[in-house]
């Protein structure tokens, strides 16, 4: 009889283990849903609505990234530059790369004024980076930002600022204003 019931603990304990190494492989995470057939999908009814997703992701905001400097002009180069860095940036925060039409116009700076833009100063030629070769050429995705090297012939003797305008894709006409500082 006690051999019996040694036998019978030792069948529990197996059963009993057993059952405990299932439970532990099988896991406790939550039942997943069986997949979806593809004609149970939504239907995108034209590819406006398509497009609508994708419509939180284009630039809502554009910036002058602070790096932003006047590079005097070198016994190279004997004309000065503005190395412009520029961002644009989703809905999300998200700094992005996107195509679009990057203008460039440098004002004379009035400090402590309502309205410190002053009279143009400058204005260059439109550049578009619409085109995915000549978009790749200006981006720096380590600082997630364009880099375009403005010609400059410092006349004034005050500080300027500088604004950028972006004409987006979808029609969106961003912009952004950075003073630069003269060394003087």
């Amino acid at each position: 009889m006690r051999t019996y019931k040694i036998k019978m603990k030792i069948i529990v304990s197996t059963v009993f283990l057993s059952v405990c190494l299932l439970m532990a492989a099988a896991g406790c995470g939550p039942a997943q849903s069986p997949l979806l057939p593809v004609a149970a999908l939504p239907k995108a009814d034209s590819d406006a609505n398509v497009l609508s997703v994708y419509m939180v992701y284009v630039p809502v905001r554009i910036g002058i990234v602070p790096l932003t400097e006047i590079v005097p002009a070198s016994l190279s180069e004997k004309i000065a530059k503005i190395k412009v860095y520029v961002n644009l940036t989703d809905s999300f925060g998200c700094q992005q790369k996107t195509p679009g039409v990057f203008r460039f116009e440098l004002y004379e700076h009035i400090q402590r004024a309502a309205n410190p833009k002053g009279r143009r100063i400058v204005i260059w030629p439109d550049i578009d980076l619409t085109d995915p070769s000549e978009n790749n050429k200006f981006w720096r995705d380590f600082l997630r930002a364009y880099e375009l090297d403005l010609d400059f012939e410092p006349a004034a003797t005050q500080d300027c600022m500088l604004e950028v305008t972006c004409l987006c894709p979808n029609g969106k006409r961003l912009s952004a204003d950075f003073v630069l500082k003269l060394a003087k």
